[in-house]
């Protein structure tokens, strides 16, 4: 099975996630979608100091939306800083150094910025890793799902309810098409058993933001929410992670504005607004969570045990004391699942 998912993907992918697919696809968008300001709205992207979140924040900066944006590294999130004030002429760029394979500075982050702001309308959940080897961060989680699905969860869950409180509220999560490959796991959210494969564990970790952004929309009908797979694009991090893919695919792939495109319409447009909550889009359009015949599909049962898994070390990661996240030898740790 295995196999004919990630054949029926890729034959997928080079029709439609390529820069030739983005191309087709353009030709039937409406231009008018995105003639708007954003003036007075404020965005928070992660991961927004190169690729698609770059592209990302730029454009929103050009609209006049204030950007939050949260960086890894200080120097590169300054110097993209920069850029995006020179080109936009918007000085409403705001850097927050934050490490999302920490969880617990990440839940705190979130805190904090409750406290700090009165609204959030926008919150676009964009950065991501490819780990090949296992490692675990300082609160025992592997660090693909520590960056992929627990950071975005933390971050997300927290800023709920200030996002509530804004007009217009919605999240919307950078995923991958490469979970159409992945079955939901939940007996293994830690990639302990068995061969360690980066590439699979990053898929299964965008299939488990598939299936938290479905359950956020049945959760909280005032936000709303949506989850994309920008296809296949020239970023830092696909030519780092997966250099092979990336020397094969060359000039077939998208840049990263295009990337950026529909993570863009979804945040910005009124079109978007319109859509119904939940969905998984590609290119501006909903598309499926499935591949024909890939027997992918979860129960109800396997995505709230999911989900239960999640909320056992969210509050885990919490009750975690500061001193700990820098003492090594710290003995409490979350119940690894």
């Amino acid at each position: 099975m295995s196999l004919y998912r990630n054949t029926v993907w890729f034959l997928n992918g080079i029709h439609h996630y390529t820069r030739n697919g983005y191309e087709a696809a353009s030709k039937n968008f409406d231009p008018q979608d995105m003639d708007v300001s954003v003036v007075g709205r404020t965005f928070m992207v992660t991961g927004a100091n190169s690729g698609i979140g770059k592209a990302t924040a730029m454009t929103i900066a050009k609209k006049g939306g204030r950007v939050h944006m949260l960086c890894r590294d200080k120097d590169k999130a300054e110097e993209a800083k920069e850029a995006i004030i020179l080109e936009s002429g918007n000085t409403e760029i705001y850097i927050h150094i934050v490490d999302l394979s920490e969880s617990r500075k990440v839940w705190q982050f979130a805190e904090d910025f409750k406290k700090q702001y009165s609204s959030l309308h926008v919150l676009i959940n964009n950065a991501g890793c490819m780990i090949h080897n296992r490692e675990v961060n300082d609160e025992g989680l592997e660090k693909n799902f520590a960056i992929n699905t627990m950071g975005m969860y933390l971050l997300t869950e927290s800023l709920i309810p200030l996002l509530e409180k804004s007009r217009d509220p919605r999240v919307i999560t950078v995923s991958s098409g490469g979970m159409l490959v992945q079955k939901l796991q939940i007996d293994d959210l830690q990639s302990e058993k068995g061969y360690f494969d980066g590439v699979m564990v990053y898929a299964q970790n965008k299939r488990q933001q598939v299936v938290l952004t479905e359950q956020w929309a049945r959760e909280y009908p005032a936000i709303h929410f949506s989850v994309m797979h920008p296809g296949w694009v020239d970023t830092p991090a696909v030519s780092t992670s997966m250099p092979q893919f990336h020397s094969m695919m060359g000039g077939r792939l998208r840049t990263a504005e295009q990337g950026a495109d529909t993570v863009l319409w979804l945040a910005l447009s009124r079109a978007a607004s319109r859509t119904q909550s939940g969905q998984f889009f590609q290119d501006r359009r909903p598309v499926s969570t499935h591949l024909p015949l890939a027997w992918t599909r979860s129960s109800t049962v396997e995505v709230l045990t999911f989900i239960g898994h999640l909320e056992i070390l969210a509050k885990a990661v919490q009750s975690l004391p500061d001193p700990q996240l820098s003492n090594p030898r710290a003995p409490s740790t979350p119940h690894v699942i």
